[in-house]
């Protein structure tokens, strides 16, 4: 099964690095931006050339966004890709994030031309590290249980990882439904300058949906469709 990898945050950033191990020697091909892209939803770009840099024989830098990336991989690298997956991004997207968030937008794409898709998210607890060899690990565990599942023609996964701290116990995968609360807007303004400042954790949660289920700890996944 050929797939491929992609991301917003950029070929080099080591998000997409874990999703490599993560899948642990499978076939894949990595198609992803060449420069950060994060939070431009599904924005495709049709009024400049898109720029491919061929790195290695399974490996492309795209100067485009990650819509971009997976029509280009589908249509002009691999004409037999089986599934795609986005990730690991380095911040969560839950509920209402998926509208502004180039990693689903990737698999979002796939899914409008029948390629089924899986987007990694990892949320972020108060501007702490990362661990992304944790995240390659639950990543892992997760592809285990949904690559097998049966997915509807335009519908895909999407999923959160939890910040776990020291002494947490392990995650549970949670099937759950999106959250459709707003997120957080604020902004520090300095003259006619207005500076985001919205603070992501204080977001409301609806009990019992992603932003909930990871907020909480465990990994939310939800499937959504086209």
């Amino acid at each position: 099964m050929t797939l491929i990898l992609t991301n917003d945050d950029g070929i080099d950033a080591p998000g997409i690095q874990a999703l490599v191990k993560a899948i642990n020697g499978k076939k894949a091909i990595i198609a992803a931006p060449k420069h950060h892209q994060s939070g431009c939803g599904h924005q495709v770009t049709t009024t400049r050339p898109i720029t491919l840099y061929r790195r290695s024989e399974n490996e492309y830098a795209i100067a485009g966004t990650p819509a971009d990336c997976v029509r280009i991989a589908t249509t002009q690298i691999c004409q037999d890709i089986k599934f795609v997956m986005s990730g690991i991004n380095a911040g969560g997207n839950l509920g209402v994030d998926t509208y502004i968030s180039g990693t689903v937008a990737a698999v979002r794409e796939a899914a409008m031309h029948g390629i089924p898709g899986i987007a990694i998210s990892q949320y972020r607890k108060a501007k702490q590290n990362f661990d992304w060899d944790v995240a390659a690990k639950l990543t892992a565990e997760v592809l285990a249980d949904l690559l097998p599942r049966p997915l509807e023609m335009g519908s895909f996964w999407n999923v959160n990882l939890p910040h776990l701290q020291p002494g947490e116990p392990d995650p549970e995968v949670v099937f759950c439904q999106p959250c459709n609360k707003p997120l957080p807007i604020n902004y520090r303004i300095d003259g006619d300058d207005f500076y985001y400042v919205g603070e992501y954790s204080k977001r409301d949660r609806t009990p019992g949906s992603d932003v909930d289920v990871c907020f909480s700890g465990n990994i939310a996944v939800t499937q959504l469709r086209v």
